[in-house]
């Protein structure tokens, strides 16, 4: 255990705190940190827009919008969909992670790109050394399962999961599978945000602790979810940074994000005697 810990923590820390302290004696960090402030801000935007138009029917805030500055024909055809969509349940979901792509992904890739002129490569979205650390995502995964199937037997647990509700003699296929695959997307989004946007953009100027400024928002999302949960996002934000600087790759944290996601639902879905239908 002492040698895991070393190879997924000290070995890093030492490594990404050499990259740093390279960076900040040089000529480049003797003027303000535009890159750091565009980071920011972007962050901000993100975080704001996802909270305050994809949740809780804020497709409405749009249409109203395009009403109000001249678009009102199409504004009136997004309302006629929205309003006669057989499945509002799904569609409001897919509207939900449609949004996490925009802000999550779509907006820090132009400011990579466009602004910073970079690639994404450098902000974890590539495979990295994900195939030589897939014994760390097999343990963290093995650890993971007990307390999933510990915590859904709790009330808060099994009223929160899964997102997409299964309703009288619904069968799996094909809207809990649909679901399933958007919701995989939401993870590539949310580990490419927090995990390669924040990490890698803020490592050179904060070394290690860039991971430890990225978890405190990712715990603030967690907000209205089971406390225990909100309290978990801690540590596995802290983990899964680390992870992402030790592999130089968000796909890591994206695979171990969603199987542990996924078998969340399961075992939500197992513990209301779905499977006994």
């Amino acid at each position: 255990m002492r040698s895991l810990f070393k190879k997924i923590f000290s070995d890093t820390f030492r490594r990404i705190q050499s990259e740093h302290l390279e960076f900040i004696s040089s000529a480049k960090n003797q003027k303000f940190n535009l890159k750091i402030l565009f980071i920011a801000v972007i962050a901000c935007i993100s975080l704001s827009c996802i909270e305050y138009i994809g949740k809780d029917d804020g497709y409405y805030l749009i249409i109203e919008f395009l009403k109000n500055h001249g678009f009102a024909v199409l504004s009136d055809k997004i309302r006629f969909f929205i309003e006669h969509e057989t499945n509002h349940q799904l569609f409001s979901l897919g509207y939900w992670v449609f949004i996490i792509l925009i802000f999550y992904i779509l907006l820090p890739v132009l400011l990579i790109k466009i602004v910073f002129k970079e690639k994404i490569s450098d902000y974890g979205f590539t495979i990295g050394n994900l195939f030589k650390d897939y014994k760390i995502y097999l343990l963290f995964f093995g650890f993971m399962i007990p307390v999933i199937i510990i915590f859904s037997t709790t009330q808060s647990f099994q009223n929160r999961y899964p997102f997409y509700r299964m309703y009288g003699n619904e069968t799996l296929w094909p809207n809990f599978w649909t679901w399933q695959l958007l919701y995989f997307f939401q993870f590539i989004a949310v580990e490419f945000f927090f995990r390669g946007f924040l990490v890698h953009g803020f490592k050179k100027q904060f070394g290690y602790y860039s991971v430890l400024i990225m978890t405190i928002p990712y715990c603030m999302i967690h907000f209205g979810k089971p406390f225990p949960e909100t309290m978990a996002a801690i540590l596995a934000g802290i983990i899964l940074g680390t992870l992402s600087l030790k592999s130089r790759t968000i796909w890591m944290g994206v695979m171990i994000h969603y199987t542990v996601a996924l078998s969340m639902d399961l075992s939500a879905l197992w513990q209301r005697g779905y499977w006994f239908h």
